[in-house]
């Protein structure tokens, strides 16, 4: 049978006598050489200016972050701006260069109808049908400006003038032209170069070249591609040499008796927009005056 081991700890009391007498020795001994007052002075100094070094650090960084965001908010604001007002000086830019385009086209155009030796009206195209070959243009003038039915269409565009097509009807204010590029509008015409004569007439489309017919076979070996075809001024439909179009292609077939002759309009359709009607039974006012 295992003996139980038992351990008695007491403290008595002339221990914790001395033991107070030497600690309360201590402390007094400290107070009377001031070097416990000192400690804690230096103990609460050490603490305190710690306390205040890492209050004003952490201060200073929430302050910064702060003025940095708000910084930052202040330069996408100003970025913002920057870039609304360089997209508005970029729009208007391409303002001013459009409007300067427009000016220049429109002073080309007068420039045009002044030099013209018969009176004219400028005009401008509103409205145009492409549903169908039989195709017509609608211009912002009518009978108010002096249009009639049968008059002459002609444009000036990229610094050549060409056949538009000729007035079909006439309202108050506005008037449609039939274009040369409808099935409809046969042209006389000439070949300028070898002054060869045929019939102009369209297949309906803009898009779609004119046909030039009736050119003898014996002349293929005149003609070139490029060359200019003009109106004839016969039949009493269009003035004189007005361009029609170049030749694009010529065809030489054995069943016809003529030349398969394509034309490409010296007038861009597609880019049209401004014309002249042409009044071929009056002089220029301006010519006039000069």
């Amino acid at each position: 049978m295992a003996k139980k081991i038992q351990t008695n700890f007491k403290i008595r009391i002339p221990e914790i006598v001395f033991i107070f007498f030497l600690l309360f020795s201590g402390i007094s001994l400290g107070f009377s050489t001031g070097s416990f007052i000192i400690n804690l002075k230096n103990v609460g100094f050490s603490i305190m200016s710690t306390l205040e070094k890492g209050c004003n650090y952490i201060y200073s960084s929430v302050s910064n972050t702060v003025h940095a965001v708000s910084e930052l908010k202040q330069l996408r604001k100003d970025y913002d701006e920057l870039v609304i007002k360089l997209e508005n000086y970029e729009e208007m830019q391409r303002s001013n260069a459009d409007i300067k385009k427009e000016n220049q086209r429109l002073k080309e155009q007068l420039d045009f109808a002044i030099s013209l030796d018969e009176k004219n009206i400028p005009a401008q195209i509103i409205s145009r049908n492409l549903d169908s070959v039989y195709s017509y243009l609608t211009i912002d003038k009518g009978a108010v400006n002096g249009i009639k039915k049968g008059m002459p269409v002609i444009a000036f565009q990229n610094g050549n003038n060409g056949l538009v097509g000729r007035v079909i009807q006439v309202g108050t204010f506005t008037s449609q032209v039939m274009p040369v590029y409808n099935i409809d509008n046969i042209v006389s015409a000439r070949i300028l170069n070898t002054r060869d004569l045929g019939l102009v007439n369209g297949l309906g489309s803009q898009d779609q070249p004119l046909k030039l017919k009736y050119i003898r076979k014996t002349v293929v070996d005149s003609l070139k591609f490029g060359d200019i075809i003009v109106t004839s001024g016969e039949n009493d439909n269009y003035m004189k040499d007005i361009p029609i179009g170049t030749i694009s292609l010529i065809k030489n077939n054995n069943y016809d008796t003529s030349l398969d002759i394509e034309l490409t309009p010296v007038i861009d359709f597609a880019r049209l927009e401004n014309v002249v009607v042409i009044n071929p039974k009056e002089l220029n006012d301006r010519k006039d005056n000069n």
